[in-house]
């Protein structure tokens, strides 16, 4: 399906979905939005892809945020519903039984701060910058900021980040939990894909019900958790993968998984 916002390539196992609007610095609209939930829709679909990395087109964003053009006319109720269809689209990331990576290239700001928080795992070239500016404009987070920076940094901190609307470098977003690691520029994309190549060697079923238990889990209690990963861990029993990473194991090789 050819895309007009979206460049999606597909390497061996990985999907590469990259945002290209180099020129608007990558901004979110819903044309964006529409192109991302239909490209994230054929990667869940799609047996052959095993891992997904989200990054932004040219050298100075990943997503710098929301489209403010498009945003600046909305009334209340094209607001809300602009909103919603933003949270869906960042909400079917984390449901996506697959892992979803994002290789932040530069700004990620507003909504894509937003989009990076939702995301699996996170690498940021050293040039990357963080941070939840809205209120700078008179409006809040609307695609998840206010509910899973929190999670991620603490409450104080996120407080802080929403409250004020700085921006932060990456090695900070790393000392916050908000980045996995971060690379020089030249190095981002090989770092990424090496990562996601060890993803691809595992199996499948297993790293769904991860994913599945600990996203779920975020939302109960200890004793429900604990349930649910009690119901997760005894269906990866039922996979051939289990019988063949154990078995491997005892033998001393390496498992050959097939996602059954």
């Amino acid at each position: 399906m050819p895309y007009e916002m979206l460049e999606v390539t597909n390497k061996e196992e990985l999907t590469l979905i990259t945002i290209n609007r180099p020129k608007a610095l990558n901004a979110l609209n819903r044309k964006v939005l529409e192109e991302l939930d239909g490209a994230l829709t054929r990667f869940e679909q799609d047996g052959a892809s095993k891992v997904c990395v989200i990054t932004g087109a040219g050298e100075k964003a990943f997503v710098a945020g929301a489209d403010i053009s498009g945003m600046a006319d909305m009334t209340p109720l094209e607001a809300q519903a602009f909103c919603r269809f933003g949270q869906e689209v960042f909400l079917k990331i984390e449901a996506i039984e697959k892992p979803v990576l994002a290789a932040v290239n530069g700004f990620a700001l507003g909504g894509g701060t937003e989009l990076v928080l939702a995301c699996d795992l996170v690498y940021a070239s050293d040039k990357a910058r963080f941070g939840q500016p809205e209120i700078n404009l008179g409006i809040i987070p609307g695609f998840g900021g206010t509910q899973r920076l929190a999670k991620v940094i603490g409450m104080r901190r996120a407080k802080e980040w929403i409250y004020l609307g700085d921006m932060v470098d990456a090695h900070t977003a790393k000392a916050f939990s908000l980045v996995n690691e971060v690379f020089p520029p030249e190095k981002l994309m090989d770092e990424v894909e090496a990562v996601a190549k060890k993803l691809a060697a595992k199996s499948p079923f297993a790293l769904g019900q991860a994913k599945k238990t600990i996203e779920r889990g975020l939302l109960l209690d200890l004793y429900a958790g604990s349930v649910l990963e009690r119901e997760a861990f005894s269906m990866t029993f039922a996979s051939e993968d289990s019988r063949e990473g154990m078995q491997a194991f005892l033998e001393k090789r390496k498992p050959a998984f097939k996602g059954k």
